[in-house]
């Protein structure tokens, strides 16, 4: 039978850095609050030096947008804001990093290191953010559940058939589904004691948002996967499981993107395994022999 978890993997999330928070606020701020964020993002160490006053004018905006900004990221004022970001600033993969996206002028080095910079950060960030209590309970519902379903389209569908081959592979009935009219029909016939999984680096893929609205409706119980806590995915999750993975211009952080999810989605199957290990170790080792006739032998 399944086992409880552990005490300490049902606390809450470790708080993510400021700049990690910021990133995933961005598409909810208004524009004046979001050129504050880019001045922040774009020099953390700087701006922590600014006056509300220097700060203000470095945005184009009024000192009163910059305390606004200061609540959206939950902090009472401006000063806690300059010592937040002193300290991120002190952090050493903030002072490693890159200074700029990639651009025409850089070498095949400068190439290499920036975007092995934005796939180790979103590792990182994403196991500093990811909800602890969110994680355990999601495991807890897979692994009693009838049927998961899994949503998503792109390079998120690519994220969600690893997590069907994971789960599939130690007995959980997991389908995933990229065909927006497919994966409607399936999330009708869901409901409690089910589980819809969407994933969307945005979170706001219209044909994964309307199936996890859809199986919530019937009753699933929902996850989201997603960059954008505040996104509309995650208003229709009962769970919802943050990655922290940095966009770009050139998109080099799709890449990015999906390592983050892939780290979410490594972190979910390890704990529904383990919520029955002994049934998950036979299951692995059942399904290695089954295929073992199919690799090339030496």
């Amino acid at each position: 039978m399944p086992r409880d978890p552990e005490p300490a993997a049902t606390g809450h999330a470790v708080a993510p850095s400021l700049l990690v928070q910021l990133r995933g606020l961005r598409p909810s701020l208004s524009p004046a609050e979001d050129r504050v964020a880019e001045r922040v993002l774009g020099d953390p160490r700087g701006t922590a030096g600014l006056t509300i006053t220097e700060l203000a004018v470095a945005a184009g905006t009024s000192e009163t947008t910059v305390l606004r900004f200061c609540k959206r990221l939950g902090l009472p004022g401006y000063p806690q804001l300059r010592l937040a970001l002193a300290e991120a600033g002190t952090q050493p993969r903030t002072q490693a990093a890159p200074t700029s996206d990639i651009s025409a002028d850089d070498s095949i080095d400068d190439v290499i290191a920036k975007v092995a910079y934005a796939d180790a950060s979103a590792v990182e960030e994403t196991a500093e953010t990811i909800d602890r209590g969110a994680l355990s309970t999601a495991a807890r519902a897979i692994a009693g559940a009838g049927r998961v379903d899994v949503y998503g389209i792109g390079a998120s569908a690519l994220v969600g058939k690893d997590l069907q081959q994971k789960l599939h592979r130690i007995g959980s009935m997991v389908f995933c589904w990229n065909d927006p009219h497919v994966a409607l029909t399936s999330a009708t016939l869901l409901g409690p004691g089910d589980v819809a999984i969407g994933i969307s680096h945005s979170g706001t893929t219209t044909e994964t948002v309307e199936a996890l609205a859809l199986a919530r409706g019937k009753g699933a119980t929902t996850v989201a996967i997603t960059n954008f806590p505040l996104s509309r995915l995650a208003r229709d999750a009962d769970l919802v499981l943050a990655t922290a993975a940095r966009e770009s211009s050139l998109r080099s952080g799709a890449t990015a993107s999906r390592i983050a999810a892939l780290t979410v989605v490594d972190c979910l199957y390890i704990a529904v395994a383990q919520l029955d290990l002994d049934r998950a170790r036979t299951a692995v080792e059942d399904t290695r022999r089954a295929v073992a006739g199919h690799h090339v032998r030496h």
